[in-house]
């Protein structure tokens, strides 16, 4: 792909479908789509979840200066974004600010088959990053908490390092065995200079996601932790769903939001367009969240009126769309409620983070 500036290549991607990744739950494919708007953060997906760049009022005639240190790292992500999508063909989904140590999710794609193995990726962009040389790369040098953050975490880990001057990323992975312990009783990690983010990256970067069904599902069970925790603190988490029922692809929509009890659309937590070919959506929906029970969206259902509903409902168990659009389109909103799976989940994961070591044979 010919190197343009990440701000021109940012322009003419105003009109792209941004944001894709996805999730793997058994024989569904579900691919996540955020649709762009106005807003130019979500123009391209790199700046989808990022916070506005700071800006300084100076003397200079009340001119207004955007922070260099945020767009340097926001065309880091840009670039790294680019690299896994382009050269590797991967997914890759940018995290909340509030992931605290991971910048963005990268899930590997093998011919054109998601495969549920996922990376997490750190992002840190600028010159600052490429001042400890050594002869094979750079140092980089992570606190303390980040390296038991990352050697916890549920995913491999890998750090990614944009050279503004070269528009290159450079990654090495995170683990005990690149991991280097300094005299000072601090931690270190080379990033040798020969892990250019590209295709030479694939079969290193695929088997670092490796994992056995068990493990993968473990995982996926992990990236879900925060919306258990919702549920277990009390909060309502809605499903919304718009199933075309004329397209034999299983064409549809999916977003999880919280239901706020104040007379207003749920707050989206996360969306998905979804092609679930001839599969039921009442059947494939509770194993997509098999760690909830599903229900109907009381409220809504209360509201339900059937009488221009155009198709046969004879069939219909508990779960079925509140209203159709157009002959097109059926609406559906349920609840989700803890189940056994959520809560037993969230009491192994505490005492797999906090817990004391256990006797064993």
């Amino acid at each position: 792909m010919p190197e343009m500036d990440v701000r021109d290549l940012l322009i003419r991607s105003s009109s792209r479908i941004g944001q894709w990744w996805s999730w793997h739950a058994g024989t569904v494919t579900v691919v996540a789509v955020r649709r762009c708007c106005t807003d130019p953060r979500s123009v391209w997906p790199a700046f989808a979840n990022r916070q506005t760049p700071t800006v300084d009022i100076g003397q200079d005639g009340g001119m207004m200066h955007r922070n260099p240190t945020a767009e340097i790292g926001s065309i880091g992500v840009t670039h790294t974004q680019l690299a896994i999508q382009t050269e590797l063909g991967w997914l890759f989904r940018e995290q909340p600010i509030e992931d605290f140590g991971i910048d963005a999710h990268v899930e590997v794609v093998d011919s054109e088959q998601v495969s549920g193995r996922l990376l997490a990726l750190q992002i840190k962009s600028g010159l600052s990053w490429f001042r400890e040389q050594s002869p094979d790369g750079w140092w980089f040098r992570p606190d303390a908490k980040h390296v038991q953050y990352w050697t916890n975490h549920s995913l491999p880990v890998a750090v990614i390092l944009y050279h503004p001057e070269r528009k290159r990323c450079y990654w090495q992975l995170v683990s005990h065995e690149t991991l280097a312990k300094t005299s000072r009783g601090g931690w270190k990690l080379l990033v040798p200079e020969t892990q250019v983010l590209d295709e030479r990256a694939r079969t290193s970067l695929s088997q670092a996601a490796e994992g056995d069904p068990y493990t993968l599902r473990i995982r996926e069970l992990q990236l879900a932790r925060p919306w258990m925790e919702k549920l277990a603190e009390g909060t309502r988490l809605v499903v919304d769903i718009e199933e075309w029922v004329n397209k034999s692809s299983g064409r549809g929509a999916i977003s999880l939001g919280v239901d706020h009890e104040d007379g207003k659309d749920p707050e989206q937590l996360a969306s998905w367009t979804v092609y679930l070919g001839l599969s039921s959506y009442v059947d494939v929906i509770p194993k997509l969240f098999a760690w909830a029970n599903v229900g109907l969206h009381a409220e809504t259902y209360d509201y339900a009126d059937y009488d221009d509903y155009p198709f046969d409902r004879h069939d219909w168990g508990e779960l079925h769309p509140y209203r159709n659009g157009a002959g097109e389109v059926d609406f559906y909103r349920f609840e989700l409620t803890l189940n056994g799976l959520g809560r037993a989940f969230l009491l192994v994961d505490q005492f797999a983070t906090t817990g004391r070591r256990q006797l064993t044979a």
